[in-house]
This record gives structure tokens, sequence and C-alpha cells, in this order.
């Protein structure tokens, strides 16, 4: 009798055609929805920054004063003059004015309430936080106007008697405290809820056995915090940050409706004046004439281009902190 050794057959390989795709309908019409949702945001992007290049290249080639480092805004003169030295000052100061002051108390509330307060006050809390986000600016801009700013006038005055000497809060001028230092304050009240709650949630994102982890091995709340939920939302923190960064760069009404706008350039932060693209554009918008108009969509490219560079930056970082904490694992 012979008897041959039998040998089970082996499954057959996967076809070509579904090597890393799915031959669902449903799934080949999302892949095509959300292809087709991406390329039309670069289409968008690209047509924006090709409009607001062309105008700008009208208004710029006509300009008689540097553009990029002139101090005065008369488009309409004869011959034109204008510059953005005063409005990219004003943004960057207003906006480094915020995030000091928004980014760490930001961090400190998602703390408080992702580890440290009880369900019962934590749920509350992150509900008030999140309606503080959806406040328009109007809103902000008119408490700023009737009460931060004569409220302001204490504080100014004591920084100006204590740390005058540090010449950034020697204030120089009379008048309501209509400043870049006061438009710094609500801009850091109006970004702290939407920095907030994007770092509340990546800290409830914390591995639990890393937490108990490290409480098994004796730590503290504070040092779990500082050894498991700081690093692992790090990355986080950072998005956040940008993502409120990029509103503080482009608030319109509520700067509008704080600053007093002048083109006089002062490194006091204590006196009034100063301006930004977007409340500059704001203003004048509505009074320009046809160039006038292609003068602001030129400002309106350098506050494009800004926000562009500071989000790419924020890319990289977030993607060099990955590949160092893998690197690291």
């Amino acid at each position: 009798m012979d008897i041959t050794p039998t040998t089970s057959a082996s499954p057959p390989p996967p076809p070509a055609a579904t090597k890393g795709k799915s031959t669902r309908a449903g799934d080949r019409i999302f892949l095509g929805l959300t292809r087709g949702s991406g390329i039309l945001l670069l289409v968008i992007m690209g047509a924006i920054a090709v409009f607001l290049t062309y105008r700008a290249t009208l208004a710029i080639s006509k300009d008689e004063a540097n553009f990029l480092t002139a101090f005065e805004w008369n488009p309409a003169g004869s011959p034109p003059e204008f510059g953005i030295a005063i409005l990219a000052y004003g943004t960057v100061v207003s906006s480094v004015i915020a995030m000091l002051i928004a980014v760490p108390i930001a961090v400190g509330i998602a703390l408080f309430v992702s580890h440290y307060a009880p369900r019962r006050l934590a749920a509350p809390l992150a509900y008030v936080i999140d309606l503080l986000a959806a406040v328009p600016s109007i809103i902000y801009g008119l408490w700023g106007a009737l009460v931060l700013v004569p409220y302001l006038g204490g504080l100014n005055s004591w920084l100006n008697e204590y740390l005058g000497w540090t010449y950034l809060f020697d204030k120089e001028g009379t008048g309501p405290a209509r400043s870049l230092f006061t438009v710094g304050i609500l801009l850091a009240v109006m970004i702290l809820p939407i920095i907030t709650n994007v770092t509340r949630e990546v800290f409830l994102q914390v591995p639990k056995m890393h937490e108990e982890a490290a409480l098994a091995l004796g730590a503290t709340r504070w040092e779990v915090i500082r050894m498991s939920v700081l690093p692992f939302g790090r990355s986080g923190i950072i998005s956040a940050s940008m993502l409120g960064l990029g509103r503080a760069l482009g608030e319109t009404m509520a700067v509008a409706t704080v600053l007093s706008p002048s083109f006089l350039f002062s490194a006091h932060l204590l006196d009034p004046g100063g301006g930004t693209f977007a409340q500059n554009i704001a203003a004048k918008f509505n009074e320009a004439n046809d160039y006038g108009r292609d003068a602001l969509i030129a400002s309106g490219l350098v506050l494009f281009v800004i926000t562009l560079l500071v989000n790419g930056t924020a890319r990289l970082i977030i993607a060099r902190r990955k590949e160092y904490s893998g690197a690291n694992a």
C-alpha cells in the first residue's frame, strides 16, 4: 500500500489588486472624497495666495516708500507712501504678550480639570470653558473697551512706577490704556479657552498604564504629571498654542475696538497707539479707494505669510519631537 505524504493546501495569496486597497465601493468613495477635499483645500490656498500676490504687486509697484520698513500709511497721498513696519511690530508684540499670559494659565487649567478637579466640578468647568470659546469677537471687544481699559489704569501706573526702568513699561504718554499691552491681555483672554480645550483633551488621552506605573513606583501626583502627562502631551500643547496664536495674529474686531490706532513707533508697551494688520484693514477698508484697498491687501499678504510660517514651524517642531520620542522608545 503506497502511502504518500499529504501537505495541507496553503491559502492562495491575495489578489494584487487588493493589496493595500479595499474593494468595497464605500471605501473607494470615501477615499475619493477625502483625497478630493485635500486637493480642493490646496487649490483654495493657492488661489488665495495668487490673488493676494497679484493685488499686492499692483500696490507695491506704485509705493514711493519702503513697504517693509516705512512707518507711515498714506496710500491716498501724492505720491502714495505706506509701509507695514508699525503693523508688523504691533501684531507680533500683542500676540507674544497674549501667548506669554495665556499658555501657562491654559496648561494649568487643563491639568486641574483633567487630573485634580473632582468630576462634579470638572464637567461644569469644562462646559464653561467651551462656552467662552464660542463668544463672538465683538463681545470681547466691547468688554475690553468698557471694562478692561478703565481698570488697567492702576496696573499701568504700578508697572510704570516699579518696572519703568525696563524701558518696556516706561509710560511716556497720557490717556486711557488703549495700548498694545491692553490688546495683549485681551487677546490672552480670547485665546485662553481654545488652548485650554485642546490641551485638556490631549491630557485626557494619556495612557492610564503610564500614570499607574508611576504611582506604583511611589511617585506623587505632581511627579506623575511631570514624568507622564506633560511629556505625552507636549506635542498637543504646541499644537494648541499655535492654534491660539493663529487667532491672536488675525483678530480684528476686538483689537479695533480697544486699540487707539497710531503710526508712531514706540517700544513703550503702555503708551497708547500702535496697530495690527487685521485692525488696520478693518479700520481703513471702507474709506479706501481702489489703490488703498490694494495696499491693504498687500498688508494682508504679509499676515498670510506670517501665519503660514508660524504653522509650518509648529509642524516641524511637532514632527521632530515625535521622531525624538520614537528614537528613545
